[in-house]
């Protein structure tokens, strides 16, 4: 059916990010798929937390995106999974303000992944961390080596 969406046309994500001590060094990964091609990206900082490791892995991941496609993102961050799907149009709707009437933390990095994934179709995937899902597993040593390359 043309309804359908092709299987070929979904790239899948994995994304992890975290720091030792927190706050401290971080490191962030992600890997995404594509018609069974593989891209890994990483970075990292010497001063930041473990949930904006987080959420740069998902926002660089989408922004490498190249066209329209599906996206199934997986995260081991319940922060980053809720955020996006349910806490976030609350604090658009009141002026990017949390619950308690203070501003969201880590606001620029979520209107970054708003901002990067508004062309596509996003699956939020969460997965429980260091449970053996490989691919969350590569993702967390990768994030682990990029963190570890800053003397961190």
């Amino acid at each position: 059916m043309a309804d359908e969406p092709n299987p070929d046309d979904v790239v899948e994500i994995w994304t992890d990010g975290g720091c030792k001590p927190n706050p401290g060094p971080g490191g962030w990964a992600a890997i995404l798929r594509f018609r069974g091609v593989e891209r890994e990206l990483t970075g990292a900082e010497k001063q930041t937390t473990n949930n904006r490791m987080e959420l740069t892995a998902a926002a660089s991941a989408l922004e490498a995106l190249k066209r329209p496609c599906r996206v199934v993102l997986h995260t081991d961050s319940e922060y980053l999974k809720n955020g996006i799907t349910r806490w976030h149009t609350g604090w658009v709707r009141k002026g990017w303000k949390n619950a308690s009437g203070d501003p969201v933390a880590n606001m620029d990095l979520w209107r970054r992944i708003l901002d990067a994934a508004k062309p596509y179709q996003i699956e939020w995937k969460w997965v429980r961390g260091h449970s053996g899902d490989v691919m969350n597993e590569r993702c967390d040593v990768l994030a682990t080596q990029a963190r570890e390359a800053l003397g961190g």
